[in-house]
């Protein structure tokens, strides 16, 4: 790809360009509030890649404590990883996934729950990820 005159130089491990507008775009997704959703509202399209959305009926409060653990626990598998400790990174990667599936991300889809089934994922999800961060 050609460079734009003017705009920033990215590039990748391998030496090879990435598109400048890469940036500005996530700068222009992240203004504007929320990325492109599909049509049923269930997943969120990033870059072109579409993504199981959070679940709405997750309330806000609750929502940002899990996504606070989910980003713990992410760097968590960063740290485990760059440090090689196997165990670590299979608790961390453990509590990510409990994480994503509180927030609807992941595990059963959460359209096809009831309003109860809903409640009752992010609210153990929350309770058991609070647990461990204690």
């Amino acid at each position: 790809m050609a460079h734009v005159s003017g705009g920033p130089r990215l590039v990748g491990r391998a030496g090879a360009r990435r598109p400048p507008r890469v940036g500005r775009m996530l700068r222009v997704e992240a203004e504007e509030g929320s990325p492109e959703t599909t049509a049923d509202g269930h997943f969120v399209v990033i870059r072109g890649r579409k993504w199981r959305a959070t679940d709405p009926s997750v309330p806000e409060e609750s929502a940002a404590r899990l996504r606070r653990h989910l980003m713990s626990a992410r760097r968590a598998v960063r740290s485990a990883m760059t440090r090689g400790d196997e165990r670590a990174e299979r608790e961390a990667r453990a509590r990510v996934q409990r994480a994503k599936v509180a927030l609807g991300e992941r595990g059963a889809a959460w359209w096809e729950q009831t309003d109860a089934e809903r409640r009752r994922r992010w609210e153990e999800g929350l309770t058991s990820l609070d647990a461990d961060s204690e």
